[in-house]
């Protein structure tokens, strides 16, 4: 008995530590009550698997990191493993918002150069929707990096974390997160873009938000959390579908010679 109360102590002081998203799901005749708990967990061989460039579909999304120093700060930042977001066009094409500005490349560079690549889906969208993404995204080739939102999204995502203290009700964190982001994301551009600010932007043109929280607010992390069984810290209009790792290394997770 008192095993599990230390365990049980144990966990919930984990959970208040790292204020992670919760949920509490109700019992059912099937099932007991149940706390579910956000997991940055995926990978292959644990519920994850490799797949090729093929199995790609235009405006899938693409969580990537790289062995360097921003994305290591990015990732110890946000506590997830993912640091940049990237949206595929097809063609073996992608397009993403960097520090130079919004650029379109090819995929396979993006699999060359990072140390992890996971593909997620946006259930639903059609050949009309792709064409919306890939036009706007085209369009916006060029355009300058939201370096403000990004300076004003990591203390953000640290300090909302007081909004995702475990058992918190859904509806009085979101109140939390969107006052909070109003106040501290208010000064953000909305015509220049980050990566994840830029993918989300894509999916609002076309007609298919993934979310209703305003693109400044989410990060690759919060991308990340919005894909089925997980619990999202901002709400997903519906979860994204895991399509598989196109590329997976284990740490060490950052490079000696990053720059």
């Amino acid at each position: 008995m008192m095993r599990t109360a230390l365990l049980m102590a144990a966990a919930t002081a984990a959970l208040l530590l790292t204020a992670c998203a919760t949920r509490v799901d109700l019992p059912s005749k099937d099932t007991s009550l149940r706390l579910r708990v956000q997991s940055s967990v995926i990978a292959p061989g644990n519920g994850g698997e490799l797949i090729a460039a093929d199995a790609l579909q235009p405006g899938d999304i693409l969580l990537t990191s790289i062995a360097t120093v921003n994305s290591f700060g990015i990732r110890l930042g946000t506590f997830s493993p993912v640091s940049h977001a990237v949206l595929y066009l097809g063609d073996r094409l992608i397009a993403e918002a960097v520090g130079t500005g919004v650029r379109a490349r090819r995929v396979a560079d993006v699999i060359d150069e990072e140390q992890m690549v996971v593909a997620f889906r946006v259930p639903g969208l059609d050949a009309a929707g792709v064409e919306k993404l890939r036009a706007w995204a085209n369009s916006q080739v060029g355009t300058r990096y939201n370096t403000t939102g990004v300076l004003l999204n990591a203390p953000f995502v640290l300090n909302r974390r007081l909004c995702e203290l475990p058992l918190i009700p859904s509806a009085v964190s979101h109140y939390c997160i969107s006052g909070m982001a109003m106040v501290q994301l208010g000064a953000s551009r909305d015509d220049q873009f980050f990566c994840s600010q830029f993918v989300l932007e894509a999916y609002r043109q076309a007609g298919m938000p993934i979310t209703d929280a305003d693109p400044r607010w989410v990060s690759p992390a919060d991308l990340l959390h919005m894909r089925e069984g997980d619990v999202p810290s901002i709400a997903a209009t519906q979860p994204l579908r895991y399509v598989g790792h196109l590329k997976y290394n284990a740490p060490p997770l950052l490079a000696a010679d990053g720059p």
